[in-house]
């Protein structure tokens, strides 16, 4: 036999096992992709129109209108009574301020004590992120009576009230960490641990403690202007 014609056969026999071998491989990757395809979950078409009108869905969108109705109303009188801005106060204002609203943050300050401009500037990043109390001010030196009736003797003083009632205070920085740098959180989770403060339904974490980093720097800066 012919050694060339020999190979040129065994070469045809094999590059024909090769194609019907690939062909076997190609085979079974289509009916597993056809199976794969066949237990894949089905889910219906949905028709929008009739998603816009489900009852269900529209009591929900009602009672959400609603309660975002009744929350914005809510802010719009507190914010009637003060709240939502920290300001200062004069002790003829003071008792007013006090018994006007529920829940009350006061702090009695001196013009000339750095403590109590760290405390005011705590105070003021969380007066923007909590509205349902309100936050005021008093000089010390000008309200001496109350000063006597409360019994203040350290600043920066800061007494809570509900319902006009003193219920608590918070004296110097010892229970926010005894640091002049505490963080603005610190002094949040003590009025809330007393119930001044609601817990906030959404709370950027990062940006106040980016806020309560940069209290040392400004409140230093402050004091040099003055």
């Amino acid at each position: 036999m012919d050694g060339n014609a020999f190979r040129s056969t065994f070469s045809d026999l094999a590059l024909g096992s090769a194609m019907a071998a690939a062909a076997r491989d190609y085979q079974k990757e289509l009916l597993a992709s056809e199976k794969a395809q066949s237990k894949a979950p089905a889910y219906d078409e949905v028709d929008l129109d009739e998603l816009m009108d489900d009852p269900e869905l529209e009591r929900l969108h009602a009672e959400r209108i609603a309660s975002l109705k009744k929350e914005a109303e809510k802010r719009q009188v507190l914010q009637q009574k003060g709240h939502g801005e920290y300001r200062e106060v004069t002790e003829a204002e003071f008792l007013g301020e006090v018994t006007r609203s529920q829940k009350v943050v006061c702090h009695f300050f001196h013009q000339e004590f750095i403590r109590c401009k760290i405390v005011d500037k705590h105070l003021k990043i969380l007066v923007n992120k909590h509205v349902e109390a309100k936050f005021i001010k008093i000089d010390a030196e000008k309200c001496p009576f109350f000063v006597s009736k409360l019994a203040i003797k350290v600043l920066p003083c800061v007494i809570l009230f509900r319902d006009g009632v003193a219920v608590d205070r918070i004296v110097g920085f010892q229970e926010l960490g005894g640091v002049d740098d505490f963080a603005t959180s610190a002094l949040e989770a003590r009025l809330l641990r007393k119930g001044i403060i609601s817990a906030a339904e959404k709370e950027n974490l990062e940006d106040d403690e980016k806020a309560s980093r940069n209290l040392r720097s400004a409140t230093y800066a402050d004091s040099d202007s003055d």
